[in-house]
């Protein structure tokens, strides 16, 4: 048995007027991060929280949902990963969650959400921990009773409950031994490193470089690598983001450092990857499970491989660098290819998370998973959270924050109710290592390809094995089908080792 056409056209035709108002939501979040005046903020906490509401009242209307479950019952023999099918399915899946959520519930959290951005960028830039508390506390509180209504009923814990959101079906229990397969082996080539005594200078990334000219240059290693600037366009902001406001409009934005040159470049590169996956997606599809991202940890291996595995790559370099010492001379004039590979390639345990080499990325990604868990289980309150988070960076990096600004208050996450996000960035480079893996074993020399400039191979790539199936399938599955295996933090760490050893000079 088939779906019947007019019941699917009536159910898709609702999920896209969700989806427009969603978007309309979206379209003031990113101007509240980029353009909006300070005195607006209540306004448009005000102006969310209504949109927000709109969309859930679409979502779990009751008509809605008597129309998904006769589409389900009419599924039968339909092949489950079927554009029709997977509508259906994953709507039907969101539909499980939502009716979970008051309406009242869901405004409140759109409005405190807005006003914690504000708040916590007020406190970043006022480097004081104490103007962001009480806001945070609400927003715990709130997303401690959204976790525990979705919940209800499970065997799933409240925290599980918020990251189903990010990455669907993941367990604590899932999330820990994926982080366990990696901490020890980065553990020991971080040792390893300090262990030796070749060091780049890192000092040739601190010099002063104009930030209209990082500006241009960030837009041009955007473009270069696919990003559709018809399609998209470059902001700026206190923290980078990237945001899809229609089927063909992509925001991404990034901050620049007068002093340190990879904050902006490599933020682009990362945003840059996440607007390419969106503008991968298929438009005709836009605001239904086929045309959307299947989750958080695909969409970070993304981002994560266009920065990484391409934009801290030796052909990578060897292709831009010119483009580099002629954008901000004379700064790299006195700076040899290899040394400045050798820079943008330094591991060394530091105190920002955006800013950590790859190596001891993902320890920072640890620090923030179980913190959050202990806020969200109430073992942590946010009063308590500033010394929790000095001393587990004291201990895990050998480095204390000196600041607010620099520890506890450098992520926006949690001030926008993102609890459940931060694991799906160690998910995101297990991912990316494994499909750029095998992206070169289906391409050829992709190397080769990259130190010559040609990105298409690799782009058209991701858009064949990822972009294209939308949420037609997991996120494991994709992985399966894309590289003939289950994730495996494997490829991960050959590829740092690969990388990283011969640069430091370190043989097994």
């Amino acid at each position: 048995m088939s779906i019947n056409e007019q019941l699917f056209q009536t159910i898709c035709g609702q999920a896209r007027e969700a989806a427009l108002l969603h978007s309309a939501a979206d379209t003031l979040e990113w101007d509240e991060r980029t353009r909006m005046p300070p005195a607006a903020g209540d306004y448009r906490a005000q102006q969310v929280s209504a949109l927000r509401a709109a969309v859930h009242r679409l979502k779990t209307d009751g008509q809605f949902a008597e129309d998904l479950q006769t589409a389900i019952d009419q599924l039968g023999d339909e092949d489950p990963h079927s554009d029709a099918a997977s509508t259906i399915r994953m709507l039907h899946r969101d539909w499980q969650r939502d009716r979970k959520l008051p309406t009242e519930l869901v405004e409140r959290v759109a409005g405190a959400t807005v006003r914690g951005q504000q708040s916590w960028d007020h406190a970043r830039r006022q480097n004081d921990f104490s103007l962001f508390r009480d806001v945070l506390d609400e927003v715990i509180d709130l997303k401690q009773e959204v976790g525990q209504r979705i919940a209800a009923g499970s065997e799933r814990t409240t925290y599980e409950a918020l990251m189903d959101e990010y990455e669907p079906d993941a367990s604590e229990q899932q999330i820990q031994a994926v982080f366990d397969a990696v901490r020890g082996p980065l553990v020991e080539l971080i040792t390893q490193i300090r262990a030796s005594s070749r060091r780049p200078d890192p000092e040739v990334l601190k010099r002063e470089y104009p930030i209209a000219a990082q500006r241009r240059f960030s837009e041009n290693v955007a473009q270069r690598i696919g990003f559709d600037f018809q399609r998209g366009r470059l902001d700026e902001t206190s923290h980078p983001f990237c945001t899809t406001l229609g089927p063909h409009d992509c925001r991404i934005l990034t901050r620049y450092d007068l002093h340190w040159l990879p904050s902006g470049l490599f933020g682009t590169l990362h945003e840059a990857g996440h607007g390419l996956y969106e503008q991968g997606l298929r438009t005709d599809w836009f605001g239904l499970p086929p045309g959307s991202y299947t989750s958080l940890g695909i969409h970070e291996s993304q981002s994560r491989l266009w920065e990484n595995q391409v934009g801290r790559s030796k052909a990578f370099w060897s292709y831009l660098y010119p483009d580099a010492q002629k954008s901000f001379t004379p700064n790299l004039d006195d700076v040899a290819l290899a040394d400045f590979y050798f820079a943008v390639n330094w591991v060394q345990p530091s105190l920002i998370r955006v800013e950590a080499d790859e190596a001891t990325y993902n320890l920072h990604i640890l620090i923030r998973f179980d913190l959050e868990k202990q806020l969200i289980d109430g073992s942590l309150s946010a009063g308590d959270l500033p010394e929790a988070w000095n001393d587990r960076y004291e201990r895990d990096l050998g480095i204390r924050p000196p600041s607010d600004a620099d520890g506890v208050l450098q992520d926006v996450h949690w001030s926008a109710g993102l609890f459940g996000y931060f694991p799906t960035y160690t998910l995101g480079n297990l991912v990316s290592a494994q499909l750029f893996d095998a992206a070169g074993k289906q391409i050829g020399d992709l190397q080769a390809a990259i130190g010559e400039g040609d990105f298409q191979p690799l782009r058209q790539w991701l858009i064949e094995n990822v972009h294209r199936y939308g949420r037609c399938y997991s996120g494991e599955e994709l992985v399966r089908r894309a590289t003939g295996g289950s994730l495996s933090a494997d490829h991960l760490i050959k590829y740092l080792r690969d990388k990283l050893q011969p640069l430091y000079g370190i043989t097994e």
